[in-house]
């Protein structure tokens, strides 16, 4: 099962995990009269790598920019998938970004867990250039996560 960035974050809200306030689109309209406070995040919605370096995540510190930057990335192809959705959040101050990934490993008949705290954008090249920074394992289906 593949999920959109606002899927998760709808889970994550549901179990009162902290996310963004923010709104999924599918018109450049949309943006207007949004109650969000600036800088905004515009994010493409699509089920592949790469959306940043495709210029499929912008910021917009004014409505018109919000607005010209959903025109441009609603209905732009990224890696062969047409964008139909935006997620429209307020821009965060990061201070640490981390990649947590949850795979089914078919050989290990378990859940496999994907953690790197190089997260952030191109978790790709992590991968290929630094493997030493990315912690792989497996998740035993009848007895979960153990705390240690």
């Amino acid at each position: 099962m593949k999920l959109h960035e606002y899927q998760a974050k709808e889970l994550f809200a549901r179990y009162a995990i902290p996310v963004q306030n923010g709104v999924v689109i599918e018109r450049p309209q949309q943006v207007e009269g949004i109650a969000l406070t600036y800088p905004l995040v515009l994010k493409a919605q699509v089920l592949v790598g790469g959306r940043g370096k495709a210029g499929g995540i912008k910021l917009a510190s004014t409505p018109d920019e919000a607005k010209r930057h959903a025109a441009a990335i609603l209905g732009m192809q990224i890696k062969g998938e047409k964008v139909r959705r935006l997620v429209v959040a307020e821009a965060a101050e990061i201070g640490a970004e981390y990649y947590l990934a949850f795979t089914i490993d078919r050989p290990a008949r378990r859940m496999g867990v994907i953690t790197s705290a190089a997260g952030g954008i191109d978790i790709e090249e992590v991968a290929r250039s630094t493997p030493d920074k990315i912690a792989r394992g497996t998740v035993d289906p009848f007895f979960g996560f153990h705390p240690y």
